[in-house]
């Protein structure tokens, strides 16, 4: 399968990286990414942003989740499922059958599927909310690229976090394998230091937004904006993209220790030098190493190497215990890409000549 590359080692040579930002990076905005995400706060002075209608595609843990925040902030969304049983149940009930399951969501928000979305449906949009695990990525927007054309597209915001097993690429590259190089320039990338049930409770929540396009991080930050939810804004996607995806392995190393019966002090060891080997294998793609010092790498770190309700903590953790990986996936209830990223990631290790123990031994 080709895949459009966006790695570069740190010491590429000139005409490599030139290249890269010819493809990647609109002449206008060909610059250097920012070195920090910044704060994008709305101004109390000027009028609301105006409301958007959103396609949510993915009905699990986040995006649920996700779906919930944005029907609160009066957003006009839509729900997509896989499941036909889900999405009747959702509209009479406006319940989760599987996932909070004793809350009721906004009645903003509407089920549809289990068919993808037709043209006229994706075109009717102001965003398109990416939430399904990184595996399907690439099949759901082959089926979705026929109705990305004309010269307005929709905003496009990606949440899900890995590596695809079997190319090794990231989201971005998949899309511009799928959709071409101008509507990977215009994707929208937020990840976040938080846990999902926390979201939809309304406690206080940092997210890291970034895009090629600096307008569309801004508008994405607009779209989630509310006092309780607040968006950084930066032009390393690739860094966000890859301390997302990288701190799940680390995750699962760090639940692997808890569940051997170790204690803080190896917690300590394995959250930094974990966080050295992200900003080690970060760099090597060309990202910014600042990126991963903020909410998207150490914070996103920190938090998922030390709850219990983290997903890919959990897989670490019974894993420590004894228990099979097969048993654990079966009954775990939602996806830990961390799982899946570990197999994609020895492969990049191997390729970028990057030495990281922690990663090499979780893929194993």
């Amino acid at each position: 399968m080709l895949v459009t590359r966006l790695r570069i080692p740190a010491h590429c040579h000139p005409s490599a990286l030139s290249l890269y930002r010819s493809v990647f990076i609109p002449t206008q905005a060909a610059r250097p990414f920012s070195r920090s995400f910044s704060s994008h706060r709305v101004s109390m002075s000027s009028s609301p942003p105006p409301k958007s209608r959103i396609l949510v595609l993915g009905a699990g843990n986040f995006g649920t989740c996700l779906a919930d925040h944005l029907g609160d902030c009066d957003h006009e969304v839509f729900l997509w499922s896989r499941d036909r049983g889900f999405v009747e149940y959702f509209n009479v009930h406006h319940r989760n059958p599987s996932y909070f399951q004793d809350h009721v969501f906004s009645t903003n928000i509407h089920a549809l599927g289990p068919e993808i979305p037709n043209r006229e449906t994706v075109q009717q949009m102001d965003v398109l909310l990416f939430a399904i695990p990184t595996q399907g990525v690439r099949e759901t927007l082959t089926k979705l690229q026929p109705s990305l054309i004309g010269e307005q597209l929709p905003l496009m915001i990606f949440v899900n976090k890995g590596i695809e097993t079997d190319t090794q690429a990231l989201t971005l590259e998949i899309i511009a394998d799928t959709c071409g190089s101008r509507v990977a320039r215009q994707a929208t990338f937020i990840v976040s230091s938080s846990l999902i049930r926390s979201v939809v409770r309304r406690q206080p929540t940092s997210v890291s937004v970034a895009s090629l396009t600096e307008s569309r991080a801004e508008k994405a930050s607009e779209v989630f904006h509310q006092p309780w939810f607040r968006c950084y804004t930066g032009r390393d996607p690739i860094g966000l993209e890859l301390a997302g995806a990288l701190k799940n392995v680390y995750a699962i190393a760090a639940g692997m220790a808890d569940g051997l019966g170790f204690e803080n002090n190896t917690r300590a060891s394995l959250i930094t030098r974990g966080l050295a080997e992200m900003t080690k294998i970060g760099t090597a793609y060309g990202a910014s190493p600042l990126t991963f010092l903020g909410l998207a790498g150490v914070g996103d770190l920190f938090l998922t190497c030390s709850s219990p309700r983290s997903r890919n903590y959990t897989v670490g953790y019974r894993l420590g215990k004894g228990e099979a990986l097969e048993d654990i996936i079966k009954t775990l209830g939602s996806v830990a890409e961390g799982v899946t990223t570990a197999k994609g990631l020895k492969k990049i290790i191997d390729e970028m000549d990057v030495t990281a123990a922690i990663a090499t031994e979780v893929s194993r």
